[in-house]
């Protein structure tokens, strides 16, 4: 396949950018539904835009690279324009999701340098918040490696056999759930997707550990969910429209008030 890379300007700056590259050129087989997930309508939008939406608001972020399916017809009919300028398709999808993040890096090679740092975001992940997102630039940005950002395992985990009985319980010290975003260099993040296996590298961490490297484990957040379920689209609603009520009532407060000037007194003399 020929993929051709982006004819874009390349901003000069002195200090290293940042790009988000979301893949998106997935089915979503495991919901069930008519239509890929991404384009599931949820809390107003499709699930993709609540996933681009505090990338492409980011004050670090240059630019979100969205890699679609290469014959993906849906993504043009919808409004994107409240996102601002910021959203790039890119029909360049793969087969697995390391092969679409890979044909996405290839296509933008000429957009983005060496050294500038690429936050790749699930598409099926619309609740990232801002704090964690802040968080992870704040832990890694003089990183050597890079990393992701992560929660601790809570639950009790458990082995299952053939037959769906308990084989063993597994000790949860340092285990940790691995969230997205993930942010590597661009050279470094490239080298380790070309030397992986697509078919059993399911996210940028691992392909990075093929290297013989440690990504860095950022906290991030429990309400970062990844859609993958039915039932899981209920919850991400949950969130959304709670942290949009929120939104809200922060920018009440914030609002100033305007002082009502005292009526003149129509009193006689």
């Amino acid at each position: 396949m020929l993929i051709k890379s982006l004819h874009l300007q390349r901003p000069s700056h002195t200090l290293s950018n940042a790009y988000a590259l979301v893949p998106a050129a997935g089915s979503g087989s495991r919901l069930g539904a008519a239509l890929p997930k991404q384009y599931l309508e949820i809390a107003g939008h499709p699930l993709l835009y609540h996933s681009l939406s505090v990338l492409a608001r980011h004050p670090r972020i240059e630019q979100v690279f969205v890699v679609l399916a290469q014959r993906d017809d849906r993504f043009a009919r919808h409004d994107w324009r409240g996102l601002g300028a910021r959203v790039k398709p890119l029909y360049c999808g793969g087969a697995t999701r390391a092969a679409s993040v890979f044909n996405g890096l290839l296509a933008t090679r000429d957009f983005i340098g060496a050294s500038d740092w690429v936050l790749v975001h699930d598409a099926a992940r619309p609740c990232l918040g801002r704090e964690a997102l802040d968080r992870l630039f704040a832990e890694l940005e003089s990183d050597e490696t890079g990393g992701l950002l992560a929660v601790p395992v809570a639950d009790t985990l458990k082995r299952a056999n053939r037959a769906s009985r308990v084989s063993s319980t597994e000790p949860r010290d340092n285990l940790w759930l691995a969230q997205t975003p993930q942010m590597f260099r661009y050279r470094l993040l490239i080298e380790a997707l070309r030397a992986a296996d697509p078919a059993t590298v399911t996210d940028e961490a691992r392909a990075i550990e093929g290297l013989g490297l440690k990504p860095k484990l950022v906290l991030g957040d429990t309400r970062n969910i990844k859609v993958t379920f039915p039932e899981d689209l209920a919850i991400a609603e949950l969130i959304l429209e709670e942290r949009g009520k929120v939104a809200k009532k922060t920018v009440r407060k914030s609002s100033p008030r305007r002082r009502v000037s005292p009526s003149p007194s129509r009193g006689g003399r």
